[in-house]
């Protein structure tokens, strides 16, 4: 005879998932990050408290990961991690989408967006863009109306730290980004974002 699921039951079944989820977002954030992320940052980029965050690393950490706990945060050995580089870049927003799938689709993560701006100075965001689903919905939140593109406020330029496995995929990207037309001139002020 088949159990029927109360509703009580159904929500700790989601809280279940959702947490299963969320562990794997948190390792794949200090994965790809590279400064040690705190619990307070992984809990606002993933929606939870800060204490949360610390469960989640214990529960992580029973199932055989190695994450450690600095002073400044979460980091995972190096063997774990990936290579970053940071590519200028330049578009308009109906090229946004084209821009993120090539990164996607030949393995890199797009960890953020920056822009330079000569008045306000840097101005960042955190994207963690790893999928064309995180495209999708990226692009989503944009098409709302609710906020629009950094890109715009400096006329289509701006940064992405990218995170790949290696050095090679990383090439793969910076080529494929310039055969498409989006690498821009690293201007002398902005030597040292890269």
């Amino acid at each position: 005879m088949e159990k029927k699921i109360t509703g009580k039951e159904s929500l700790e079944l989601e809280k279940n998932i959702s947490g299963k989820e969320r562990r794997k977002q948190i390792l794949e954030l200090i994965r790809q990050s590279v400064v040690p992320l705190s619990g307070a940052k992984l809990g606002q980029l993933t929606g939870v408290s800060r204490q949360v965050v610390v469960q989640d690393i214990a529960l992580l950490r029973t199932e055989g990961h190695e994450i450690i706990s600095t002073a400044r945060g979460y980091i995972l050995p190096a063997e774990e991690k990936c290579v970053s580089r940071k590519f200028k870049v330049y578009h308009t927003d109906e090229r946004m989408e084209e821009e993120l799938n090539t990164i996607v689709d030949l393995g890199g993560a797009v960890q953020d967006v920056m822009v330079n701006h000569r008045t306000y100075g840097k101005v960042s965001a955190e994207l963690q863009i790893r999928s064309r689903r995180d495209v999708q919905n990226f692009l989503e939140q944009i098409r709302s109306g609710k906020s629009m593109p950094l890109l715009r406020i400096t006329s289509g330029y701006h940064f992405h730290t990218v995170n790949a496995e290696s050095e090679e995929i990383m090439d793969e990207i910076e080529e494929a980004l310039r055969a498409k037309g989006f690498l821009a001139d690293v201007l002398p002020y902005e030597k040292e974002e890269l």
